[in-house]
């Protein structure tokens, strides 16, 4: 198939497989990603459309079996990061030296979201996972781990400024 021909079904069928994945994932952002890999991948394998079935349904099945995929390895991701999760009592501890909060205020200043908003509502806030799930309109899974991973920034900048490098 010729690239001109491509072009005329990414054209055609990009707002229905887009509009798929939007169904089956609420995300643009995560229907957008999908919807690239849907055309990439099809791209590579237009050889082996067999014509049985419509081109909108052969895509529609890519962009299923990629997100399918994305989710497998989202859920691996959290699992395996929220298995690593250590103990938050010293890090709490920690946090009641004002100067440290401050510093760590500092910190979250410059720190992309979600995670600064994550951290500030777990630990200044004192909101429960399920409560910062329910904000975001996320799952208490996601929530848990970006608290971590937030955390995890934290822990390293705290690290380095004991280390006696200058932030």
């Amino acid at each position: 198939m010729e690239n001109m021909d491509f072009d005329r079904i990414y054209k055609e069928h990009f707002k229905t497989v887009y509009a798929y994945i939007l169904g089956l994932c609420a995300s643009q952002s995560v229907a957008e990603e999908i919807t690239q890999e849907t055309f990439y991948k099809a791209l590579k394998n237009i050889g082996r459309f067999r014509g049985e079935s419509r081109i909108s349904t052969w895509l529609c099945q890519i962009a299923k079996n990629s997100y399918y995929t994305y989710c497998k390895k989202q859920r691996a991701e959290s699992v395996e990061e929220w298995e690593q999760v250590p103990d938050d009592r010293d890090f709490v501890i920690r946090l009641e030296d004002k100067e440290m909060v401050f510093t760590i205020h500092k910190h979250l200043h410059n720190m992309e979201e979600p995670y600064k908003e994550v951290f500030s509502l777990r630990i200044f806030g004192e909101l429960s996972f399920l409560q910062i799930a329910e904000l975001f309109n996320k799952t208490e899974s996601w929530a848990r781990v970006t608290f971590y991973r937030s955390k995890k920034m934290i822990r390293a900048l705290m690290e380095e400024m004991e280390n006696g490098k200058d932030l």
